[in-house]
């Protein structure tokens, strides 16, 4: 029997506001533990929450990004459970009425494009963090993390592979940092992920048995832990099993994932409403100042770079992939790059050197007006393709510009017709036999004439012009 997964993910979102949802302490990362926490945050008897309003217009800002109904009326609610990290005793939450709903992204697995469903945006306050030593009998809480803002963002049960998982996730992340209300940095644990996960025999319209996967921060254990929790759920299903509604935690080192705790239902955490917060009115207006106030999102961009600058899907898509990386390209085309040389040089060299050591676009030593100016050498025929491989490391690594780099190490490209003739001539003196067999039908030898002239000068011969004195000296 073949079986398909139903796959909704809960994606937590770390608002970049500079302090938390409910009082004024700072939302900086990786400060000593504890020493950003006042009353409010740690839970002291008698404080009152007071909401910080740039969280809401993020979460409007979200929604609307988002193609979600926002709500002009919300609230807060408790989620009570008990955990170390968690000083209240609960989690102000929002619950039965978010501040957005009913949205939808759209996302391109296989060249299809497909849309996946949002149920609903709410915002919330993260818990503390607990540390645990290794070998300790006793762990520590750190309480920094505690009431920085977050948004949930749960998706509908539209998800059917672990690849779609992984561009939605994608997806969401690119919108997320285009409009500036969250890092997305999953390694900090500023966006993370759990998934909800069942399988069904295909063709069947009932869900199936679902388990939650916790603990998932990065795209590569989103694929990972989704693809061995579905292969499980149909091994228990085939051998006559049940699977059990549950929670379960990926384990990225043994590539498994392992049963937590039995799943939670929303009566588990006796939802109510906050009494110490008064339910969020929105303005229509306000509303309408923030839709105005959107930059232009991933999708609208790539249609633009595609019809604008000529550029093919798969450069438009890239390219657009990150806000940073589309400014750039912009930047360079400003400059006077042509746009597809300016795309097939971040793709390529720029990309490979940024990986290299580990690099985003924004700490980039290269402007793009740097790799405008090397464009123009090219196409003026001052340096050739070849030569411009050689530019473009040392523009990355010392931060000249590539006529200076170029004057300094000699490299203009000759396009002396008598030197390259010369040149030519001695290659072709030393090689009889290949002379004969190209001579004999084998022109592809001519490559290995290209190489010899092109070793014997430098690398500096004019190609163009190399090719046809190449071509006319043996057909003589």
């Amino acid at each position: 029997m073949k079986y398909e997964a139903v796959i909704g993910l809960e994606v937590h979102a770390q608002m970049l506001t500079d302090t938390k949802i409910f009082c004024g302490c700072s939302t900086k990362f990786g400060s000593e533990p504890n020493t950003q926490t006042c009353p409010v945050c740690i839970g002291m008897p008698g404080v009152l929450p007071v909401l910080n309003n740039k969280a809401l217009e993020f979460a409007i800002k979200t929604g609307l990004a988002t193609n979600c109904k926002i709500s002009t009326y919300s609230r807060f609610a408790r989620k009570n459970y008990f955990y170390p990290d968690l000083p209240k005793g609960y989690q102000i939450s929002q619950y039965e009425l978010p501040i957005c709903e009913h949205g939808f992204i759209e996302i391109i697995v296989d060249g299809e494009v497909k849309k996946i469903g949002i149920t609903r945006i709410h915002m919330e306050e993260d818990a503390g963090k607990n540390i645990h030593e290794d070998g300790g009998n006793y762990s520590f809480v750190d309480l920094n993390r505690a009431g920085v803002p977050l948004m949930e963002i749960v998706s509908e049960p539209d998800i059917r592979t672990p690849k779609e998982a992984v561009e939605y996730m994608k997806k969401l992340r690119a919108i997320l940092r285009y409009l500036g209300v969250c890092d997305g940095n999953m390694e900090q644990g500023s966006l993370r992920c759990d998934a909800n996960i069942s399988v069904r025999p295909l063709g069947q319209k009932e869900y199936g048995t679902r388990a939650e996967v916790k603990n998932i921060n990065s795209f590569k254990f989103v694929e990972k832990a989704l693809e061995y929790e579905i292969k499980r759920q149909i091994k228990v299903v085939e051998e006559g099993g049940k699977v059990i509604q549950e929670t379960r935690l990926w384990d990225s080192n043994k590539g498994i994932t392992e049963s937590m705790r039995g799943k939670e239902e929303a009566h588990d955490y006796r939802y109510f409403p906050e009494p110490d917060l008064v339910p969020i009115t929105v303005e229509q207006k306000w509303i309408d100042e923030i839709k105005a106030s959107l930059p232009e999102l991933p999708d609208i961009k790539r249609e633009r770079f595609a019809s604008e600058f000529g550029l093919p899907e798969y450069d438009a898509d890239l390219l657009t992939s990150e806000k940073s990386i589309a400014d750039w390209f912009e930047a360079a085309v400003k400059a006077g790059g042509q746009p597809k040389a300016v795309s097939n040089w971040m793709m390529g060299d720029l990309m490979r050197l940024l990986n290299e050591e580990n690099k985003t676009i924004e700490k980039c030593p290269l402007k793009p007006s740097q790799l405008a100016d090397m464009l123009r050498l090219m196409d003026k025929g001052t340096i050739s393709g070849k030569i411009a491989k050689t530019v473009f490391e040392n523009m990355y690594k010392t931060g000249k510009d590539a006529e200076a780099i170029v004057k300094e190490k000699g490299l203009v490209q000759v396009s002396d017709e008598g030197a390259i003739e010369k040149a030519v001539d001695e290659v072709i003196a030393k090689n009889p036999k290949e002379v004969e067999r190209y001579k004999g039908g084998e022109e592809k030898l001519l490559g290995f004439f290209v190489g010899q002239v092109m070793k014997a000068m430098k690398g500096k011969a004019n190609p163009q012009m190399l090719n046809e004195i190449l071509k006319k000296k043996l057909s003589q």
